[in-house]
């Protein structure tokens, strides 16, 4: 018997055994991005409003991405091109300290707003399948996707009211499934002292569509690892593959800064 070909890079065209049509989504454009979020207001629970109110300073801890809701429209002056805005909501977590109770857990949502313009061409069919939900889309308009990650938070601060940022502003629609990550609710205004958060967030947008393709087909796809259950390792062979921390017992005399996205995250 032949020996199956495997997923993954090849350079034997004669092992190309047909051609299939299929049907999925063309990335048409794209861009990454790495955005740094300067003094984004914090919105508090009503619970942390009292520890910031008091607070004569603040620390962060984590930053969370909760959702993002992204949107397309056309633009009017350039065909084919489309406006993605989206908008990001993030859980903040953090301490606040005070003279007189010491250091208190806050929790926060911040919101950040983005805008990027790609081109998604033209297209004017109607698609219709039986598994559809009951809802209209525009055929005109591609699909907008995001992939994100959690932010890494930068900075942090508690400023009076009367000296935050000119581009502060309240906020006016929040989903009720995101006020229901803050189950004691969300202190929107009357507060003396507000806390301003600076996020790193790396983010990929694409527009894609719907399109027929013709791709060369080697065999069907058949997993070769077998299945394994959650066996019993022996815990001192786990420790042997662990290896000596010599750094521990003799410290280095300088120390790189971190540079990568987990450790700066600290995960």
């Amino acid at each position: 018997m032949a020996d199956r070909v495997q997923a993954g890079p090849g350079n034997d065209p004669t092992c190309i055994r047909d051609s299939v049509s299929i049907n999925t989504r063309k990335i048409y454009d794209s861009c990454k991005d790495k955005d740094c979020i300067e003094d984004l207001r914090l919105y508090p629970d009503c619970n942390s409003q009292a520890y910031i109110s008091g607070a004569v300073s603040v620390r962060a801890r984590s930053a969370q991405l909760l959702y993002a809701s992204v949107d397309v429209k056309e633009v009017s002056f350039n065909r084919g091109y489309y406006t993605v805005d989206v908008r990001y909501f993030y859980r903040i977590t953090g301490e606040a300290y005070s003279l007189v109770s010491g250091t208190d857990p806050i929790t926060g949502l911040a919101v950040f707003d983005k805008r990027v313009i790609l081109f998604g061409s033209e297209g004017n069919a109607k698609v219709f399948t039986s598994d559809s939900c009951n809802t209209v889309h525009d055929p005109g308009l591609p699909t907008a996707v995001l992939e994100a990650v959690d932010p890494i938070v930068l900075g942090i601060k508690l400023v009076e009211v009367c000296e935050c940022p000119n581009n502060d502003r309240e906020l006016e629609e929040i989903p009720e499934f995101i006020r229901g990550a803050f189950p004691t609710g969300l202190a929107l205004g009357g507060d003396s002292k507000r806390v301003y958060i600076t996020l790193g967030q790396f983010s990929i947008i694409r527009l894609e569509r719907d399109s027929q393709m013709l791709i060369p087909f080697y065999e069907y796809s058949m997993p070769e690892k077998e299945c394994i259950g959650s066996g019993e390792d022996d815990p001192c062979d786990l420790f042997r593959k662990i290896r000596f921390p010599v750094n521990e017992f003799f410290p280095p005399d300088t120390i790189a800064g971190a540079e990568d996205y987990r450790e700066l995250r600290g995960t």
